[in-house]
């Protein structure tokens, strides 16, 4: 798992679809469904559209959360949080083929455990201040460093990140950049998500 992760900004139905088509043409290696409303009916129809298109560029599906919608759909996984279902629970539903991401905001000890329990990869966040999660906990770059050394499984930077602040998270050790606002609040998504993919080219 390596390259950029976009997450879901919150759009729905046709713009949502296109933008993450956007995304994948520039090079996404990773999507994220995230839509935490109880729209279930909107939210099967919308994951399984990514699904296909995902599908269709050879990228990586994940659901955040929802495991019975994972498991409905065949995602290819999902990505738990600390108010989520448990790690456990997820790998005994979703099975040992399924990629499941945990998110340690800036706890080593958190990310060292669900590395020790199976998880496919973990996240660490935010890095730099998020419009999405304002209040989330700050990660920084030592950790990054030290998680690196530590960790054998692929690590995730999420939280506020631009173009400006990725090398230095590629640099420092990140496999995976995700990123919401800095490649979907603009026109030229396609193009903005080439510039990522570069950097993981060099």
């Amino acid at each position: 798992m390596r390259g950029l992760y976009v997450i879901t900004d919150g759009s729905t139905g046709t713009v949502l679809l296109e933008k993450i088509e956007q995304a994948l043409r520039g090079g996404a290696a990773i999507v994220q469904y995230r839509d935490k409303t109880n729209d279930t009916v909107r939210r099967q129809h919308e994951a399984a559209a990514l699904r296909e298109l995902c599908c269709e560029y050879n990228a990586i599906f994940l659901i955040n959360d929802d495991v019975a919608l994972a498991k409905t759909l065949q995602a290819d996984g999902v990505h738990v949080g600390r108010d989520d279902a448990a790690l456990s629970t997820a790998r005994e539903q979703l099975g040992e083929q399924a990629i499941i991401g945990v998110s340690c905001y800036n706890q080593l000890a958190l990310a060292m455990n669900a590395a020790q329990h199976g998880a496919d990869y973990v996240a660490f966040g935010s890095f730099f201040p998020s419009p999405t999660k304002p209040n989330a906990p700050r990660a920084n770059l030592p950790l990054l460093h030290e998680a690196r050394e530590q960790l054998s499984v692929p690590i995730c930077a999420i939280g506020g990140i631009t173009l400006a602040t990725a090398p230095e998270l590629v640099a420092g050790g990140a496999d995976m950049l995700a990123v919401i606002s800095d490649v979907f609040a603009g026109n030229a998504i396609t193009q903005q998500a080439g510039l990522y993919r570069n950097l993981f080219l060099r």
